[in-house]
Protein backbone atom coordinates (compact mmCIF):
# COMPACT_ATOMS: atom_id res chain seq x y z
CA UNK A 1 0.00 0.00 0.00
CA UNK A 2 1.16 3.51 -0.84
CA UNK A 3 1.88 5.88 2.04
CA UNK A 4 -0.75 8.62 1.95
CA UNK A 5 0.41 12.22 1.68
CA UNK A 6 -1.27 15.61 1.49
CA UNK A 7 -0.57 15.55 -2.24
CA UNK A 8 -2.63 12.38 -2.55
CA UNK A 9 -5.47 14.19 -0.77
CA UNK A 10 -5.32 16.89 -3.43
CA UNK A 11 -5.48 14.25 -6.16
CA UNK A 12 -8.55 12.70 -4.51
CA UNK A 13 -10.33 16.04 -4.82
CA UNK A 14 -9.52 16.19 -8.52
CA UNK A 15 -10.62 12.58 -9.07
CA UNK A 16 -13.74 13.07 -6.91
CA UNK A 17 -12.67 10.18 -4.71
CA UNK A 18 -13.88 10.49 -1.13
CA UNK A 19 -11.33 10.80 1.68
CA UNK A 20 -11.71 8.61 4.78
CA UNK A 21 -10.48 9.78 8.19
CA UNK A 22 -10.84 8.35 11.69
CA UNK A 23 -9.55 9.52 15.01
CA UNK A 24 -6.95 7.33 16.71
CA UNK A 25 -5.17 7.70 20.02
CA UNK A 26 -3.23 4.46 20.51
CA UNK A 27 -1.19 1.90 18.61
CA UNK A 28 -3.70 -0.95 18.80
CA UNK A 29 -6.67 0.76 17.16
CA UNK A 30 -4.47 2.76 14.79
CA UNK A 31 -2.97 -0.49 13.52
CA UNK A 32 -6.42 -1.93 12.82
CA UNK A 33 -7.57 1.19 11.00
CA UNK A 34 -4.35 1.43 9.01
CA UNK A 35 -4.61 -2.21 7.96
CA UNK A 36 -8.07 -1.50 6.55
CA UNK A 37 -6.52 1.24 4.36
CA UNK A 38 -8.00 4.30 6.05
CA UNK A 39 -6.71 7.42 4.33
CA UNK A 40 -5.80 9.38 7.45
CA UNK A 41 -5.63 9.02 11.22
CA UNK A 42 -6.41 12.12 13.28
CA UNK A 43 -4.95 12.35 16.76
CA UNK A 44 -7.66 14.73 17.88
CA UNK A 45 -7.94 16.80 21.01
CA UNK A 46 -11.23 14.91 21.35
CA UNK A 47 -9.04 12.62 23.44
CA UNK A 48 -9.80 15.03 26.26
CA UNK A 49 -13.35 13.72 26.31
CA UNK A 50 -13.15 10.13 25.07
CA UNK A 51 -9.82 9.18 26.69
CA UNK A 52 -9.43 11.50 29.70
CA UNK A 53 -13.11 11.90 30.58
CA UNK A 54 -13.10 15.71 30.48
CA UNK A 55 -16.21 17.73 29.63
CA UNK A 56 -14.48 19.45 26.70
CA UNK A 57 -11.17 19.60 24.82
CA UNK A 58 -9.64 22.58 26.61
CA UNK A 59 -7.60 20.58 29.11
CA UNK A 60 -5.59 18.67 26.51
CA UNK A 61 -1.88 19.53 26.59
CA UNK A 62 0.91 19.40 24.05
CA UNK A 63 2.58 16.61 26.01
CA UNK A 64 -0.59 14.52 25.73
CA UNK A 65 -0.96 15.09 21.99
CA UNK A 66 2.71 14.24 21.48
CA UNK A 67 2.35 11.05 23.53
CA UNK A 68 -0.68 9.80 21.61
CA UNK A 69 0.67 10.88 18.21
CA UNK A 70 3.84 8.87 18.81
CA UNK A 71 1.78 5.74 19.40
CA UNK A 72 -0.40 6.29 16.34
CA UNK A 73 2.53 7.14 14.06
CA UNK A 74 4.19 3.81 14.88
CA UNK A 75 1.13 2.02 13.51
CA UNK A 76 0.57 4.16 10.41
CA UNK A 77 2.32 2.33 7.58
CA UNK A 78 0.10 3.90 4.94
CA UNK A 79 -2.31 6.37 6.58
CA UNK A 80 -1.50 10.07 6.80
CA UNK A 81 -0.99 11.06 10.46
CA UNK A 82 -2.70 14.32 11.42
CA UNK A 83 -2.25 15.83 14.89
CA UNK A 84 -4.46 18.46 16.48
CA UNK A 85 -2.81 21.56 17.85
CA UNK A 86 -4.39 21.74 21.32
CA UNK A 87 -5.78 24.79 23.08
CA UNK A 88 -3.10 27.44 23.81
CA UNK A 89 -0.46 25.67 21.70
CA UNK A 90 -0.79 28.26 18.92
CA UNK A 91 -2.94 31.08 20.30
CA UNK A 92 -0.21 32.55 22.52
CA UNK A 93 2.34 33.53 19.86
CA UNK A 94 3.58 32.71 16.38
CA UNK A 95 6.79 31.40 17.92
CA UNK A 96 4.87 28.98 20.12
CA UNK A 97 2.75 27.88 17.16
CA UNK A 98 5.73 26.99 14.96
CA UNK A 99 7.65 25.41 17.83
CA UNK A 100 4.72 23.22 18.88
CA UNK A 101 3.83 22.23 15.32
CA UNK A 102 7.49 21.34 14.77
CA UNK A 103 7.49 19.27 17.94
CA UNK A 104 4.52 17.25 16.67
CA UNK A 105 6.35 16.53 13.43
CA UNK A 106 9.90 16.11 14.71
CA UNK A 107 9.26 14.34 18.02
CA UNK A 108 5.92 12.61 17.53
CA UNK A 109 5.78 11.64 13.85
CA UNK A 110 2.86 13.79 12.69
CA UNK A 111 2.75 14.53 8.97
CA UNK A 112 0.21 17.32 9.17
CA UNK A 113 -1.27 19.50 11.92
CA UNK A 114 -4.79 20.85 12.36
CA UNK A 115 -5.73 24.28 13.76
CA UNK A 116 -9.15 25.71 14.50
CA UNK A 117 -10.68 28.90 13.14
CA UNK A 118 -9.26 31.97 11.39
CA UNK A 119 -8.34 34.17 14.37
CA UNK A 120 -4.70 33.10 14.19
CA UNK A 121 -3.87 33.31 10.50
CA UNK A 122 -0.36 34.55 11.30
CA UNK A 123 0.34 31.31 13.17
CA UNK A 124 -1.04 29.22 10.32
CA UNK A 125 1.04 31.09 7.74
CA UNK A 126 4.19 30.68 9.83
CA UNK A 127 3.65 26.94 10.28
CA UNK A 128 3.14 26.53 6.54
CA UNK A 129 6.25 28.64 5.90
CA UNK A 130 8.12 26.19 8.12
CA UNK A 131 7.17 23.48 5.57
CA UNK A 132 4.59 21.81 7.83
CA UNK A 133 1.24 21.02 6.14
CA UNK A 134 -1.79 22.51 7.88
CA UNK A 135 -5.44 21.49 7.87
CA UNK A 136 -7.98 24.15 8.83
CA UNK A 137 -11.13 23.63 10.90
CA UNK A 138 -14.30 25.71 10.54
CA UNK A 139 -17.89 25.62 11.71
CA UNK A 140 -18.17 24.22 15.21
CA UNK A 141 -14.71 24.71 16.70
CA UNK A 142 -14.59 22.86 20.05
CA UNK A 143 -11.79 25.03 21.45
CA UNK A 144 -14.25 27.96 21.33
CA UNK A 145 -16.76 26.23 23.62
CA UNK A 146 -16.51 28.92 26.33
CA UNK A 147 -17.50 31.55 23.75
CA UNK A 148 -20.20 29.41 22.11
CA UNK A 149 -21.72 28.23 25.39
CA UNK A 150 -22.62 24.81 24.03
CA UNK A 151 -22.00 22.55 21.06
CA UNK A 152 -24.52 23.53 18.38
CA UNK A 153 -24.99 23.78 14.62
CA UNK A 154 -23.13 26.70 13.05
CA UNK A 155 -23.75 28.89 9.97
CA UNK A 156 -27.54 28.85 9.98
CA UNK A 157 -28.08 32.56 9.24
CA UNK A 158 -27.05 34.33 6.05
CA UNK A 159 -24.37 36.47 7.72
CA UNK A 160 -22.82 33.41 9.37
CA UNK A 161 -22.92 31.50 6.09
CA UNK A 162 -21.19 34.28 4.18
CA UNK A 163 -18.56 34.57 6.92
CA UNK A 164 -17.90 30.84 6.80
CA UNK A 165 -17.52 30.91 3.02
CA UNK A 166 -15.12 33.84 3.33
CA UNK A 167 -13.12 32.08 6.05
CA UNK A 168 -12.84 28.92 3.95
CA UNK A 169 -11.51 30.86 0.95
CA UNK A 170 -9.11 32.74 3.19
CA UNK A 171 -7.67 29.51 4.58
CA UNK A 172 -7.31 28.14 1.07
CA UNK A 173 -5.53 31.30 -0.08
CA UNK A 174 -2.90 31.11 2.68
CA UNK A 175 -2.10 27.51 1.81
CA UNK A 176 -3.90 24.99 4.02
CA UNK A 177 -4.15 21.56 2.40
CA UNK A 178 -7.71 20.79 3.52
CA UNK A 179 -10.47 22.11 5.78
CA UNK A 180 -12.57 20.24 8.34
CA UNK A 181 -16.19 21.45 8.31
CA UNK A 182 -17.98 20.57 11.53
CA UNK A 183 -21.70 20.78 12.34
CA UNK A 184 -22.91 22.99 9.52
CA UNK A 185 -25.92 22.58 7.21
CA UNK A 186 -25.42 20.18 4.31
CA UNK A 187 -26.27 22.87 1.77
CA UNK A 188 -23.59 25.22 3.10
CA UNK A 189 -20.95 22.48 3.12
CA UNK A 190 -21.92 21.55 -0.44
CA UNK A 191 -21.44 25.12 -1.63
CA UNK A 192 -18.08 25.49 0.09
CA UNK A 193 -16.82 22.14 -1.16
CA UNK A 194 -17.85 22.94 -4.72
CA UNK A 195 -16.06 26.28 -4.75
CA UNK A 196 -12.79 25.26 -3.11
CA UNK A 197 -9.85 23.67 -4.88
CA UNK A 198 -8.72 21.95 -1.67
CA UNK A 199 -10.58 19.05 -0.02
CA UNK A 200 -13.19 19.48 2.69
CA UNK A 201 -13.53 16.87 5.44
CA UNK A 202 -16.97 16.80 6.98
CA UNK A 203 -18.15 15.85 10.44
CA UNK A 204 -21.83 16.56 10.79
CA UNK A 205 -21.69 18.51 7.52
CA UNK A 206 -23.48 16.18 5.13
CA UNK A 207 -22.53 14.00 2.19
CA UNK A 208 -21.19 16.60 -0.22
CA UNK A 209 -17.86 17.14 1.53
CA UNK A 210 -14.81 15.63 -0.13
CA UNK A 211 -14.28 13.31 2.82
CA UNK A 212 -15.57 12.38 6.26
CA UNK A 213 -14.12 12.04 9.74
CA UNK A 214 -15.62 10.50 12.87
CA UNK A 215 -14.45 9.91 16.42
CA UNK A 216 -14.11 6.14 16.47
CA UNK A 217 -15.46 5.80 20.01
CA UNK A 218 -18.68 7.40 18.76
CA UNK A 219 -19.17 5.16 15.73
CA UNK A 220 -18.44 2.01 17.76
CA UNK A 221 -20.67 2.99 20.69
CA UNK A 222 -17.73 3.11 23.09
CA UNK A 223 -18.29 6.65 24.36
CA UNK A 224 -21.58 6.67 26.24
CA UNK A 225 -21.63 10.24 27.56
CA UNK A 226 -23.20 11.65 24.39
CA UNK A 227 -23.98 10.69 20.80
CA UNK A 228 -24.33 13.47 18.22
CA UNK A 229 -27.05 13.20 15.59
CA UNK A 230 -24.50 12.88 12.78
CA UNK A 231 -22.94 9.71 14.23
CA UNK A 232 -23.90 6.31 12.84
CA UNK A 233 -23.13 3.19 14.86
CA UNK A 234 -21.13 1.06 12.43
CA UNK A 235 -20.40 -1.66 14.99
CA UNK A 236 -21.78 -1.87 18.54
CA UNK A 237 -18.50 -2.78 20.17
CA UNK A 238 -19.55 -1.05 23.37
CA UNK A 239 -22.32 -3.56 24.02
CA UNK A 240 -20.03 -6.47 23.16
CA UNK A 241 -17.39 -5.24 25.58
CA UNK A 242 -20.01 -4.82 28.31
CA UNK A 243 -21.26 -8.37 27.75
CA UNK A 244 -17.71 -9.71 27.75
CA UNK A 245 -16.91 -8.02 31.07
CA UNK A 246 -20.16 -9.34 32.55
CA UNK A 247 -19.35 -12.90 31.44
CA UNK A 248 -15.80 -12.57 32.81
CA UNK A 249 -17.08 -11.54 36.23
CA UNK A 250 -19.65 -14.34 36.32
CA UNK A 251 -17.13 -17.05 35.40
CA UNK A 252 -14.64 -15.91 38.02
CA UNK A 253 -17.33 -15.80 40.69
CA UNK A 254 -18.54 -19.26 39.63
CA UNK A 255 -14.95 -20.55 39.53
CA UNK A 256 -15.34 -21.75 35.93
CA UNK A 257 -12.45 -19.56 34.76
CA UNK A 258 -9.59 -20.16 34.51
CA UNK A 259 -10.26 -23.75 33.50
CA UNK A 260 -7.75 -26.47 32.69
CA UNK A 261 -7.33 -25.34 29.08
CA UNK A 262 -6.24 -21.87 30.18
CA UNK A 263 -3.82 -23.07 32.87
CA UNK A 264 -0.19 -24.24 32.96
CA UNK A 265 0.95 -27.56 34.47
CA UNK A 266 4.19 -29.15 35.57
CA UNK A 267 5.44 -31.71 33.06
CA UNK A 268 4.87 -35.35 33.92
CA UNK A 269 8.31 -36.99 33.85
CA UNK A 270 6.97 -40.56 33.99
Amino acid sequence: MTKKTVEIFRSYKQKKEKITVLTAYDYTFAKIFDKENIDALLVGDSLGMVIKGDKNTLGVTMDEIVYHTKAVAKAANQALVIADMPFLSYQTSIYDAVRNAGRLVQKAGAECVKLEGTKHLGAIKAIIKAEIPVIGHLGLTPQSILQMGKYKIQAKGNNEIQQLISDAKQLQDIGVVAIVLECIPTEVAKDISKNLQIPTIGIGAGKYCDGQVLVFQDMFNLYIEMKPKFVKTFSDIGSKVSQGVSDYIKEIKAQTFPDDIHSFHLKNDK
